[in-house]
């Protein structure tokens, strides 16, 4: 979405947007624009750019003007919940908040239906309660807030890198090194701005750490744990094809053609842990990968060695 700012009075950026669009908050305006997701101009801004008549306001993967997200009886897995959030195995497959393309279906909606208004209120009316987020087509454990406090606990410990979050991956080719560590930041492509890639001059932090699980079919494919300091959007898809190793069934970092008949990338959120916000008590939270994923693990691992 795009926006010509034609105002003669100079105004902050965010103040802007958050009068223009009322159904969501200013904080939540304030993150979009630290992420990368609300351009000036074609550039990357901070929350206190003043905007001048003529500049250019766009806005990426974001569809503000829907002001009404819809209850959805949709079968999702709950793993544990009390009255401050919902621990969720999302299946693959499923978006975890409404946006263009995606205006029902998703995670949100379901959530929505299941809790009612009884949902954390920082991220507006378009992502109530979620607090992080994983691909549609990642499956795995995703920490739903209640209410603004959990909200503001765990989003603390996931920018403080205290919480806790392993993947399993497959992966094509072999890695080198039994354990490693990715420290390479990551950004927004210049050509293709719906990508993201290492980008040393505007990319932000990121941090992934990985394991071998097991080699498969003669060192052409490997089984690996991940586990994230930080959270940058396709931040294990961008790291691991940084170094030859993109995901199977990834065909937006890796091969184009699909292997196995996989139907998106082989990720699975495993593991999560965090301190309890109120209880303050540590929890830590697994879960088996889905069939699909097991299928092309199985078939790997029955190959001859």
């Amino acid at each position: 979405m795009n926006i010509i700012f034609n105002e003669t009075t100079s105004i902050r950026v965010d103040k802007y947007l958050s009068t223009h669009f009322t159904e969501l908050t200013r904080s939540y305006i304030q993150k979009l624009i630290k992420n990368g997701d609300i351009l000036v101009n074609d550039k990357i801004v901070k929350v206190n750019y003043r905007l001048n008549s003529g500049d250019l306001i766009v806005l990426l993967d974001v569809e503000p003007k829907m002001l009404e997200v819809l209850e959805e009886d949709i079968p999702i897995e709950i793993v544990y919940e009390d009255d401050d959030m919902i621990i969720v195995n999302k299946s693959a497959g499923m978006v975890v908040h409404p946006a263009p393309g995606n205006y029902t279906g998703t995670l949100v909606n379901a959530i929505m239906f299941h809790c009612k208004d009884r949902l954390s209120s920082i991220n507006g009316v378009i992502r109530p309660g979620i607090v992080h987020r994983i691909d549609k087509d990642t499956s795995g454990l995703l920490i739903i807030c209640k209410t603004d406090r959990a909200h503001n606990s765990i989003a603390k410990q996931l920018k403080n890198h205290s919480a806790h979050r392993r993947y399993e991956a497959l992966v094509y080719h072999n890695l080198k090194e039994d354990e490693g560590f990715i420290d390479a930041p990551i950004g927004r492509g210049e050509k293709d701005r719906k990508k993201m890639t290492i980008n040393y001059k505007n990319g932000k932090e990121a941090k992934t750490y990985y394991k071998v699980l097991e080699r498969l079919d003669n060192n052409k494919y490997t089984y690996v744990s991940l586990n994230l300091e930080t959270g940058r959007t396709h931040q294990i898809r961008v790291h691991m094809a940084s170094i030859g190793c993109p995901l199977i069934g990834d065909p937006l970092y890796g091969p184009k053609k699909s292997v196995f008949a996989a139907t998106g990338q082989m990720l699975h959120a495993k593991e999560i842990g965090f301190i309890h916000p109120v209880t303050n008590e540590y929890m830590e939270f697994s879960v088996e990968a889905p069939k699909h994923f097991m299928r092309i693990l199985n078939i790997l691992k029955n190959r001859k060695q």
